[in-house]
């Protein structure tokens, strides 16, 4: 999957606002729930609230399946976006 720079900068400043939701969000002990940002193209990051837990997750496509990426926890996810924008930013440095 691939994901354009200027999406990638979007999704990591969404993963912040998502960070700053998702305690409240697990408090609210709703059956099922979902917050999630997407992208035009349909990278979708996001969490979802079941059973007074969250689980982060990435969607690399809209279409298709086997798509999803499932996270064990917030600063997984965080991590890997952080290192997919230093190798993006390392690579434009090189040309």
């Amino acid at each position: 999957a691939s994901i354009e720079y200027s999406d990638l900068l979007e999704v990591i400043k969404a993963l912040k606002t998502l960070k700053a939701e998702v305690d409240a969000d697990v408090q609210s002990d709703p059956d099922y729930m979902e917050n999630k940002f997407t992208t035009s193209d349909g990278f979708q990051i996001g969490y979802y609230v079941s059973n007074g837990k969250s689980t982060w997750y990435i969607r690399l496509e809209k279409y298709g399946s086997d798509n999803t990426l499932f996270f064990k926890s917030f600063d997984d996810i965080e991590i890997s976006m952080e290192n997919a924008k230093n190798k993006i930013n390392e690579y434009k440095n090189q040309q």
